[in-house]
């Protein structure tokens, strides 16, 4: 077994044996995902070394977006009770900063390196995104990224990232395909919005990509809306017009339905004169901090269903997408291959036709056919073929996989459709074959059975968190895969 191949099967070890105390349930969906890698490595979707469950974060992660100064990094402080970030009225930090736990007494903060090489934390290896958007940037991931710990207990259990102002002009393209990332590994996200800055439609940008990119999603449930800063609106005449310019702003680009907040920091606010307008403003942000908080307190729920969830996309992805996919791709390189050895075979008997009627082509034919000399020509016509023909097989191949090269990055490093359909056209595959390299019974089954148990991990889910009976289930269920494992081991036994 490969060094690297070893280390991912450790990770997987290490993950079953932390599941096994913190959460049963999603110790059974490791055992899915090795399901699932091993469709995957028969199909050439995953190396031998990688493995669908090293590609997500098994922590609980919210991430903290918006625009420039909207009070982000404020927030995060009064969450976790330091001062770990920067504040300011104008943009103090551009970068991305994810921020975990750590047992030290005090914060420290560690360069973006730290992040995009080691595959514990989210944005592992995003310096590879970046550099297929911005040729260069790559390299100079510290830039964008940073690592800080912070002795916080609300860090236990969870990791937070806080990004820079949305609405950037420089460094823009790569800004946002970090952000698109993180929203992806999310399962709660806080969208902050300026309420000092009550013109919305200066900002049609920054709303359409925050919100009307984001309310179709499947999982546009772990969204959260607030209107940051509300204090700043109290010496308003009537300060309830700002909070429904943004409504309607939001409205516009297709929020109409979700909680939208309005809060502001206790800590940094502006002092209120009129008692009765800051006892309703108190109240208000009072109520939307705790739901906040709350939704941030819970967020191991969400990412035991982002999990779960993930576990049966991809056995979907794979059979429902993926397969079909790379039988197109396979359709057109034999389409292509037998176009070229059509033109080839075309081309000689043009050829051979237009030597027989020179007048003494006929003739020469004849006496070659005569002689000793066919059996060897007729086979170094066959090998000429043979060479041409497997010519023409690679040059299709490579104009084919050029056209995958835009699905591989749509899919990230999930999978790698460019790679399964190499392995469909190596030199001792027919191009007759119909189905994908891999791609067999065997193949259908495991699939099929991955998303049978998915559906058994979400009703022992809903049976731990919401419990409609009343009766204690409570932590100590058995994970649905266990009996799985059985059927599993007698079908490889």
């Amino acid at each position: 077994m490969h060094p690297s191949t070893n280390a991912v099967e450790q990770r997987l070890k290490n993950l079953e044996t932390h599941l096994e105390q913190e959460n049963p349930v999603l110790l059974g969906t490791v055992q899915s995902f090795r399901a699932l890698d091993r469709v995957a490595h028969g199909m050439g979707l995953l190396a031998k070394d990688q493995s669908y469950a090293t590609q997500i974060p098994w922590w609980p992660l919210i991430s903290v977006l918006g625009t420039f100064s909207a009070g982000k990094s404020t927030f995060i402080n009064h969450f976790l009770g330091s001062k770990l970030q920067r504040t300011g009225n104008q943009a103090v930090d551009d970068h991305f900063t994810v921020i975990c736990y750590s047992r030290e007494s005090t914060d420290h903060a560690l360069p973006g390196v730290a992040l995009d090489s080691d595959p514990r934390f989210p944005l592992y290896q995003i310096s590879k995104d970046i550099e297929l958007v911005s040729e260069g940037e790559g390299e100079r991931i510290d830039t964008y990224l940073q690592l800080k710990a912070s002795p916080s207990e609300r860090l236990r259990g969870r990791i937070l990232i806080d990004s820079p102002g949305f609405d950037a002009d420089a460094q823009r393209t790569a800004t946002l395909r970090i952000t698109d990332h993180i929203i992806g590994l999310s399962d709660l996200v806080l969208v902050f919005f300026d309420a000092r800055h009550p013109e919305p439609g200066a900002m049609r940008d920054t709303l359409k990509h925050l919100v009307a990119d984001t309310i179709k999603r499947p999982d546009a449930g772990k969204f959260l809306y607030i209107l940051n800063q509300l204090d700043t609106t109290a010496r308003e005449d009537n300060p309830e017009d700002v909070v429904a310019a943004w409504q309607r702003a939001i409205g516009e680009e297709g929020l109409t339905a979700g909680r939208f907040y309005t809060i502001y920091n206790p800590d940094a606010a502006i002092v209120i004169e009129d008692a009765a307008k800051r006892a309703r403003y108190e109240e208000k942000r009072d109520q939307d901090l705790e739901e906040i908080h709350r939704r941030m307190r819970k967020v191991e729920v969400e990412r035991a269903y982002r999990i779960v969830s993930a576990v049966d996309r991809t056995a979907k992805d794979i059979e429902e997408r993926t397969v079909p996919f790379l039988q197109r791709a396979v359709d057109r390189w034999r389409k292509r291959t037998l176009w070229g050895d059509g033109i080839v075979v075309g081309l000689a008997l043009i050829a051979l036709l237009a030597g027989i009627f020179r007048g003494d082509g006929l003739a020469a034919l004849q006496g070659v056919m005569d002689s000793a000399w066919v059996i060897p020509a007729l086979i170094v016509a066959l090998v000429l073929f043979l060479a041409i023909h497997f010519g023409i097989r690679s040059l299709a191949a490579k104009s084919v996989a050029r056209s995958l090269t835009a699905r591989a990055e749509e899919e990230g490093p999930r999978s790698n459709p460019t790679g399964a359909f190499a392995r469909n056209t190596r030199f001792w595959r027919t191009i007759f074959a119909r189905t994908p390299v891999g791609w067999n019974a065997g193949a259908r089954r495991r699939l099929h059975k991955v998303r049978q148990d998915a559906n058994l991990y979400v009703q022992t889910l809903n049976d731990r968190f919401t419990n409609p009976s009343g009766e204690g289930l409570g932590s100590d269920l058995k994970s649905p895969r266990t009996d799985a494992e059985s059927a599993e081991t007698t079908e490889q036994g």
